[in-house]
This record gives structure tokens, sequence and C-alpha cells, in this order.
């Protein structure tokens, strides 16, 4: 198979896949005929074919995915004016705690925002894929260990952890709340991502 052809099932699979692909799921298309090289090359060409059209090729943690294009989210929302439900100041403090502290207890948490943990919004964290019990603390009780997702970095757009804005936590807790709200089908854009990185420099 030549690479025009080549690229062409890549370009057809990525835009059909409803989740990122990895590449070692796309060297399946090849029955893993094709190397990893070249297929990285012909990744970074459809990045070069598609970088004047409004949807985008990146990478996020799980792999790869097209994506419409920041500036095009304008246009976008207008075929859904609905505004998204709003995650509460609670869940919003508690996901930016667990991203930025992690692996944490629920202990952990407490201490930091000086209050209880509703269970529910743990729930909700946890049913959104953001965040997942992943050990048990070597102390009385054995306390689960919280920490983020694979799909919270997909949801905004990250390929790992050492992409989170270098915020304070005060600082992360205030930017969080103008830039978590997502609809519950749907990954963070990157336009609210940049509101997230922005907010470092004017904290409200």
């Amino acid at each position: 198979m030549n690479a025009v052809d080549a690229k062409r099932v890549l370009e057809t699979a990525l835009i059909c896949a409803q989740q990122p692909l990895s590449v070692r799921e796309l060297r399946v298309l090849f029955d893993d005929a094709v190397g990893a090289d070249s297929l990285k090359q012909w990744i970074e060409d459809l990045q070069l074919e598609w970088a004047q059209r409004g949807v985008e090729l990146v990478q996020v943690a799980s792999g790869w995915r097209f994506q419409s294009r920041p500036a095009m989210r304008e246009f976008l929302d207008r075929l859904h004016p609905e505004k998204p439900p709003r995650y509460s100041r609670a869940a919003l403090e508690i996901l930016a705690i667990i991203a930025y502290r992690q692996p944490v207890t629920r202990g952990d948490i407490e201490e930091v925002r000086g209050v209880t943990v509703n269970s529910l919004i743990l729930k909700q964290l946890e049913d959104r894929g953001w965040v997942e019990v992943i050990g048990h603390r070597e102390t009385v009780g054995r306390p689960a260990l919280l920490a983020t997702t694979r799909q919270f970095l997909d949801d905004l757009g990250l390929q790992s952890l050492s992409q989170l804005p270098e915020l304070d936590l005060p600082q992360a807790l205030d930017v969080l709340d103008s830039s978590a709200s997502s609809k519950s089908d749907t990954f963070f854009s990157q336009s609210e991502f940049s509101e997230f990185q922005q907010g470092a420099a004017d904290p409200r």
C-alpha cells in the first residue's frame, strides 16, 4: 500500500472513531505490517493537510483524534444554543485538588477545603470518568487514593498531567469555575482550556 492510500485509511478510521485511537490501534489497520515511524509520519502529513481547515488532528492522552478548532466553537454553538449544566463550586474544588495533588485521599481533600466531602460529588466525578481509585494508603483504615483518569486528560485535550497549567492551588480552584463546564457527551474545548490557562494571570 502506498502512502496516499495508507493516509486515506488512517483518515477514515480517525474520522469515524468514537474515541481517540492509539498508535497500536492504528497499526491494526495494516495488520501490524507498518512500522510506528511510518505511521507517525503519515499522521504528521495528515495534520499538515488539515492545517487550514476547521477541524484539526490532535494527540491526547488516549491517542489521536479529529476535533473542531477553537475558532469554530462560536458557530457550532449555534446548533446547540442551550447552556450546558455547570458543575458546582464544590465539585470544581475537589476536581482541582485531585488534579494538582494526586494521588489524594478523601481526608486530604477535606483538609485542604476545611469541610466534609460530599460522597455524591465524588460519585459525580467518577461517573463522568474524570476520577478513579488507584489504590489505598497504607495507614489506619486504608483510605482510597484518588487520581484523575486518562479520560480527564482527553476531555481537556492534554497528553499528560505535565501539560496542566502551572498554577497555585488557590488559583486553580478559582479558574476551574469558568473552564470545567462541559456537556456530558463531549470533551473540553481548546478555548475553554485557554481560559483555564489565562486565569492564572488574572484570578478572580
